[in-house]
């Protein structure tokens, strides 16, 4: 009798173990959902900021693909800060609010440039 108790918590644990991991990848993939972003971008010594032409939200921005602060310099500008039209692979995460993240609504970590352009198009990027 005392090994059908031992076997039975076991299956127990197990079943708690196993259901505990399931919800935590379940939450996990939500929050790494990559979407399509167009916008303004601005790269400078002190602030990497990217609006969103549709909402007008403002985010940081981390480059994890290490191509658009390439890509954006290799524009030749004289001036940091200088706008450009951009369309991205991202995702958005929390803003670290200790930091000069927090200022924005979140931070976008770029994975994939798609488009960068100084041609900023019509519509609501321009205005």
């Amino acid at each position: 009798m005392n090994s059908y108790k031992k076997l039975t918590l076991l299956l127990f644990t197990s079943m708690v173990v196993l259901s505990a991991c399931h919800s935590d990848k379940k939450s996990g993939n939500d929050s790494t959902k990559k979407i399509i972003a167009k916008g303004l971008y601005s790269f400078g010594p002190e602030i990497k900021s990217f609006t969103d032409c549709e909402e007008r939200r403002e985010y940081w921005v981390a480059d994890s693909a290490k191509t658009l602060e390439l890509a954006y310099n290799n524009l030749g500008f004289e001036k940091p800060y200088t706008p450009v039209y951009i369309e991205v692979e991202c995702k958005l995460v929390k803003s670290d609010t200790t930091t000069v993240t927090g200022d924005y609504d979140s931070t976008m970590v770029v994975t994939k440039l798609l488009k960068i352009s100084k041609q900023i198009p019509e519509g609501p990027c321009s205005q």
